[in-house]
């Protein structure tokens, strides 16, 4: 069972997550505050946290770096109906991994949870990246698939495949420029994979 922290000051926001992530299957504890958040994470080991950036007293930010600073590399995503780019910077180098941006969707959780997946090392493989973003591509979700291949680049920049599914991404998105400046970098990736 996938142990997740819910930490937000609004009960709604609480509410609606942990019912959408019971659904999936995950274990949840809920905190209303920074402070018992952080009460919670000295006790317990959890998988995944969900943070909201501002709360009274103990802002989520401040929240994230003193969970870094306890050594602790749990993937957290944060929640903010303030998402601005200072923010967002100070939040990824602290090692968040994400974000949700409020008012969320059912969809748009399960599409961070995925998102999250990637984080974890049994399904961070190329293999998994490829066929999730295959499967996306299939349900025409292509924001989704593209987000999925756009964070792999980081890791797996001079795959084709991964440049070829980005094409037939914005193929569906109908993008062609892009579409077929993605196509051109796999198909010399593809050849300089063959003469090497």
């Amino acid at each position: 069972m996938v142990d997740v922290l819910v930490t937000d000051d609004t009960k709604n926001i609480r509410v609606l997550l942990t019912k959408c992530l019971e659904y999936e299957g995950y274990a949840v504890k809920t905190a209303s505050n920074g402070a018992e958040a952080l009460d919670f994470i000295a006790h317990k080991k959890f998988d995944l946290i969900f943070l909201d950036v501002r709360m009274p007293e103990l802002s989520g930010t401040e929240v994230l770096r003193r969970i870094r600073d306890m050594g602790i590399h749990t993937p957290v995503v944060m929640i903010t109906a303030f998402g601005t780019v200072k923010n967002a910077v100070e939040c990824t180098q602290l090692g968040a991994v994400t974000y949700l941006q409020k008012p969320f969707t059912e969809s748009k959780i399960k599409q961070v949870l995925e998102e999250v997946l990637l984080f974890r090392p049994e399904r961070s493989s190329l293999d998994n990246i490829l066929s999730l973003a295959e499967e996306q591509i299939k349900k025409a979700q292509f924001t989704d698939a593209e987000l999925l291949l756009k964070n792999s680049l980081s890791t797996y920049l001079m795959v084709p495949e991964i440049y070829s599914l980005l094409s037939e991404v914005y193929k569906g998105l109908n993008k062609p420029t892009e579409a077929a400046k993605c196509f051109a970098v796999s198909e010399l990736l593809k050849s300089e994979n063959n003469q090497a």
